[in-house]
């Protein structure tokens, strides 16, 4: 069993990078990617203990990206699964983290425009570097105003919430070309988030990134039921795109998905599919 999408505190997750290298131990996952949002700083911080464990430890990165006229972001997992990523990739990695700051300046402002007394200063010591809205919606909890997290982004984070910003995000071509010239293995992640619910649309923009150079797509996630599955199958087979899959841990945030086994034990992904990666790249 593997999970090739997991995310640490150092993004949006509440693991930290050697509890959940421990959680993999445990839990008898063979290998892991750590996948944080637009940083390696968690599978900076875990590649030591890992190799100390004896855990096949996967760099990956996740990155939001936007899709040829599409409102909503389109995220790209990256996989660098032969040489280690580039100094010139880390630094584009900077602009993207300072679009995420930028963002966050201006959801303060929308926030405080509807009454909602919130500072800066309060997220950031959750979330560093890294700050999203994951973070803001910890703060609104504690605060009393959303009971939970889904909660948090209906009303003020989500994409269709009143407070909503938006933030910077590379075109989804540029963010593969830059994924391709670091050496790494762009894949598209969760692809039922596409929310395309007419399968030759959905098929026809899949095409499209594979012609900008897309290598892979997640087959196998937390969110995609066995029909799901099989159909991005079918995708990967008709496009010769790579297969990959993980449950996209989060830890606390999603207490419903369990690191390698998913959706109330909704995956099994076999150390073939790392292997096959391996061989692609």
């Amino acid at each position: 069993m593997i999970d090739l999408h997991s995310h640490t505190n150092e993004s949006d997750g509440t693991f930290t990078p050697l509890a959940l290298v421990e959680l993999a131990v445990q839990t008898g996952v063979e290998a892991l990617a750590i996948s944080d949002h637009d940083t390696f700083a968690g599978y900076d911080q875990a590649l030591p203990e890992a190799q100390s464990r004896g855990l096949d430890l996967v760099c990956g990165i996740e990155l939001s990206t936007r899709g040829p006229g599409r409102a909503r972001a389109v995220h790209l997992l990256a996989y660098f699964l032969r040489d280690t990523p580039t100094a010139e990739f880390r630094a584009w990695l900077g602009e993207l983290i300072e679009g995420r700051r930028d963002r966050n300046r201006r959801l303060i402002a929308s926030l405080r425009e509807k009454g909602v007394e919130i500072e800066l200063a309060e997220v950031e010591r959750l979330g560093r570097t890294l700050t999203g809205r994951p973070h803001f919606a910890r703060i609104l909890i504690d605060k009393g105003y959303a009971p939970n997290y889904e909660e948090a982004f209906r009303r003020y984070l989500g994409e269709t919430a009143p407070t909503f910003v938006e933030r910077y995000a590379p075109d989804v071509p540029v963010a593969i070309q830059h994924v391709l010239s670091a050496g790494g293995l762009p894949v598209l992640a969760h692809p039922i988030r596409l929310g395309m619910r007419d399968p030759d649309t959905e098929d026809t923009f899949i095409r499209g990134l594979r012609n900008a150079g897309l290598r892979g797509i997640e087959v196998f996630h937390s969110d995609h039921d066995p029909a799901d599955m099989e159909r991005y199958g079918a995708i990967a087979r008709k496009y010769n795109l790579l297969v990959t899959g993980g449950s996209d841990f989060h830890g606390d945030i999603k207490p419903q998905i369990a690191l390698g086994t998913g959706y109330h034990g909704n995956l099994n992904i076999p150390m073939t599919v790392l292997n096959d990666l391996r061989a692609g790249a």
